[in-house]
């Protein structure tokens, strides 16, 4: 084989046993190369290291676990709060109880004025004799500190490196950033760095993200992307990316259930476009979202209902007592409501949900109700909008019918929203209250859309127990877009009687 023909074989990948981050390096690590997982303590470093290590084991290949910061005990322990075993796996202590002894603590720890320390002698021994295909050093803080000076811990690395290079080893080399602040020599030595954060919150779980610092010689997937430290290792969330997920599909309206909606808004719900229905609390936008959503699974469409605001409970109570009634549709399969806890969300935890929603589950229709429990519970976050383009785009690619519930601050009077997602909303449909022979009513319109020439007319809506009704096109009505609307037309209003065609 020539040198060129060589050149074009690609390298062999390393999985590190956690699909999401194999995901973000396209595939994994390049085998027998030095790594560098750096993190403050209790980001998951070890958990990850020993993920990586479990793998191996499962596919037969040898791990080494050498520590100095932790017992083999310890590692057992921690494994084992994950379910897992270490028995195929070896573990070195290479500091027991003998390095406390004053009268060997200059003999195994001091460094000499040879050129590897007996430390790193140590390590190198075990691997020559237990010839592992991967191996974790944890951590490089005690191996600086045994260095005792910036030149020998780099020759110690850099000694390491060659080592293993010659090895055939994967290494993972774990550091906990006790170095002086920007100190990045190592991130020259290693062959890729991954780097590990965590930050507090005022309410709610700490968040957790990572990022490829770098990786040479193969494309990863730049930024930061969330991960969660839970029972079972790490479960890391890819930075979405829409323009890597297209789909074919029939962007041909659909019926939301009401032949008076379908007419507002001209013509029903388009697939490949996202609606939000905007309006104050209480004025109908969840029911009208079921609404929609029923219509779908009535065609035999899969749907998920991501339900941040109310009790699942609650949602299933109402929607039967509208004569929508979901459990039929969740018993079938049809239908998924995620209960979402969103002091416990992270935006790319909800992004891979929704990705879960469409891609196993199959769905054609997602509700997010409602959108200000998600916003509220992450004020930090800096590019939330461009998250929510993304998510949005990604939908749309894929040719979902999506539904989004934004409620506004106030009843009546100058109403205001969260966040100002118009311009990221294919079409937006407006939810208002007004007065009306003593009574206070709901009026609802269609102010953007993008794929429909819909009808600009304010029509009444009205809950009942035969469920949503939307009445006639409602002339002389003014100051509707003020938030105080008034109406003196001569177009009868919505009684409590049931629909006379029977659209609910």
């Amino acid at each position: 084989m020539s040198d060129v023909t060589r050149e074009l074989i690609p390298p062999t990948r390393v999985s590190l046993g956690v699909a999401g981050l194999d995901d973000v390096l396209g595939g994994g690590l390049t085998a027998d190369r030095l790594y560098l997982l750096e993190g403050t303590p209790g980001t998951g470093k070890t958990t990850l290291a020993l993920q990586f290590l479990l793998h191996g084991a499962g596919r037969g290949e040898r791990g080494l676990y050498v520590t100095l910061s932790e017992t083999a005990n310890e590692l057992r322990a921690a494994a084992a709060t994950h379910g897992w075993s270490l028995d195929g796996i070896e573990l070195y202590e290479l500091v027991n109880e003998l390095g406390l002894d004053p009268d060997s603590e200059q003999s195994v720890l001091h460094p000499s004025e040879v050129e590897l320390g007996e430390t790193v002698r140590e390590v190198i021994e075990r691997v020559e004799a237990l010839t592992p295909t991967r191996v974790v050093f944890d951590s490089l803080s005690e191996l600086r500190l045994l260095a005792q000076s910036p030149l020998r811990y780099r020759r110690q690395i850099l000694a390491l490196k060659q080592f293993f290079a010659r090895r055939n080893c994967t290494v993972l080399m774990l550091d906990d950033r006790t170095s002086e602040a920007g100190d990045q020599q190592l991130h020259s030595i290693a062959h890729g760095v991954i780097s590990l954060e965590q930050a507090p919150r005022a309410f709610g779980s700490e968040r957790r993200r990572l990022r490829i610092v770098k990786m040479r010689g193969m494309k990863f997937r730049g930024g930061y992307h969330d991960f969660i430290l839970d029972t079972g290792g790490l479960r890391v969330f890819p930075r979405l990316i829409a323009a890597e997920h297209h789909a074919s599909f029939d962007p041909k309206s659909v019926s939301t259930g009401s032949a008076e909606l379908d007419l507002l808004l001209g013509g029903g719900l388009v697939p490949g476009t996202n609606t939000l229905l905007l309006g104050p609390s209480g004025v109908g936008k969840t029911t009208t979202g079921v609404r929609c959503m029923v219509a779908a699974l009535e065609r035999g469409d899969r749907a998920t209902y991501f339900l941040f605001d109310e009790g699942l409970a609650t949602l299933l109570a109402r929607s039967a007592a509208l004569n929508m009634d979901l459990e039929p549709h969740l018993a079938a399969g049809r239908l998924t409501i995620q209960q979402v806890d969103p002091a416990e969300l992270a935006p790319g935890e909800f992004a891979a949900a929704v990705r879960m929603a469409v891609e196993e589950h199959r769905s054609t229709f997602v509700v997010v109700d409602s959108l200000n429990a998600y916003l509220h519970a992450m004020p930090g976050e800096e590019f939330l909008i461009l998250q929510m383009h993304e998510l949005l785009n990604y939908l749309n690619q894929q040719g979902i019918t999506t539904l989004l519930v934004l409620g506004q601050h106030g009843i009546i009077g100058d109403v205001q929203s969260d966040v100002d997602l118009s311009y990221l909303s294919d079409a937006i449909l407006l939810f208002r209250y007004f007065e009306a022979k003593g009574e206070i009513r709901a009026a609802l319109s269609v102010v953007k859309s993008r794929v429909n020439p819909h009808e600009h007319t304010i029509r009444e809506l009205k809950l009942t127990s035969h469920g949503l009704q939307v009445g006639e096109a409602l002339a002389d009505f003014e100051g509707v877009l003020t938030g105080l609307p008034s109406y003196a037309g001569k177009v009868r209003l919505l009684s409590g009687n049931p629909p006379a065609t029977g659209n609910a």
